[in-house]
């Protein structure tokens, strides 16, 4: 065999071998994007079913602080309501 034939089949074999790592480079590539898709997927779903046990926490803690607050209002009133009649009483004397 001449060197140019030599030559020749060592670059036809380079070729080969580099169109093969060309081939499992893109399948890697496409491997590992796929992975991270699913990887973002799981991670979305997470952050779904944080939220919405967030959502039903908050919800029952605006529940309890509502009706904290509305004994609260409801006791000023009733506070307010006694004080208004003694002034009243004071000013004006027991009703007949």
């Amino acid at each position: 065999m001449g060197i140019l034939t030599s030559d020749m089949t060592r670059l036809r074999c380079e070729i080969t071998d580099l169109r093969g790592a060309r081939k499992a480079l893109l399948e890697g590539l496409a491997q590992g994007a796929k992975e991270m898709k699913d990887a973002v997927a799981v991670m979305q779903a997470g952050f779904r079913n944080s939220h919405t046990e967030m959502a039903k926490n908050a919800s029952a803690e605006r529940a309890v602080f509502i009706s904290g607050l509305k004994r609260t209002v409801t006791g000023m009133r009733r506070e307010f309501s006694t004080e208004l009649a003694g002034a009243h009483r004071a000013w004006f004397g027991r009703m007949r």
